[in-house]
């Protein structure tokens, strides 16, 4: 028996007629709710919390787990490979991920030497897409920021890390005259490099001491439901909000 069902309807003085009628069901299916514990349609759900002042999840807290398990279902379903290190990952992916962007681009990296190299004519293609209405968004490392400084002794790479991010831009810095491309520089410490492509989005995440190249990389593709990718979609807005625009002009 919905004992909670039963007893907001005592409180609130509801009838079964009155929730059948409310909720446009017979009567029957209400004493059904109650007697049997059967969990209703989503809209006579609503509908009932509505009338009895109440959260459906309090009258019906099956609906609380089943929803977490389709989280779950839905959140696992959103990866699409692991691969065991970046290198791993396929050049082709790279080039066809961006080609198929429709809506923004966004990448988190610190100096993100590799993306060119990757893909030569990178500057090019994300010019290309932000032509064809792609928005547009790169945040690399802020050179003189300590986090740089930090990550670039974790690694041992012997000073190197400044440099290379200052050599990274050269490649982008036409971008910021074009509309739809926007670059920023960040401060904060880089726990997972980001590339967005639309739903898509290719996350390497950083260990102690191994250079980002070294380091898995996981490719989600954000579902509804899911909260894995939209989990590191919403850590990009937090450092994009904090971080300082680059105009292309100081390297």
């Amino acid at each position: 028996m919905n004992e909670r069902l039963r007893t907001a309807m005592l409180r609130h003085g509801v009838a079964l007629e009155d929730l059948a009628e409310r909720c446009g069901v017979e009567p029957k299916t209400v004493e059904r709710w109650i007697n049997t514990g059967r969990l209703p349609h989503r809209r006579h759900r609503w509908a009932a919390a509505k009338l009895l002042s109440a959260d459906e999840t309090y009258l019906w807290p099956d609906v609380l787990e089943s929803s977490q398990a389709r989280r779950g279902r839905a959140s696992r379903s959103e990866l699409v490979e692991v691969f065991p290190d970046r290198a791993s990952v396929p050049r082709e992916l790279w080039l066809r991920l961006l080609t198929d962007a429709q809506e923004r681009v966004d990448v988190l990296v610190f100096s993100g030497t590799f993306y060119a190299q990757t893909q030569p004519k990178i500057a090019r293609s994300l010019a290309e897409a932000a032509r064809r209405g792609v928005a547009i968004r790169l945040c690399f490392g802020d050179s003189s920021a300590r986090s740089v400084e930090t990550r670039d002794r974790e690694e041992g790479l012997g000073g190197t890390l400044a440099a290379k991010i200052r050599s990274s831009l050269t490649y982008y810095r036409t971008l910021p005259e074009l509309d739809g491309c926007e670059i920023r520089l960040h401060s904060t410490t880089l726990y997972a490099s980001l590339f967005r492509y639309d739903d898509d989005l290719l996350v390497n995440p950083h260990a102690y001491g191994e250079p980002a190249s070294a380091n898995p990389t996981f490719h989600f593709r954000r579902l509804d439901g899911g909260t894995i990718a939209e989990h590191y979609m919403s850590s990009f807005e937090r450092v994009w909000a904090e971080a300082v625009p680059w105009s292309g002009a100081e390297i």
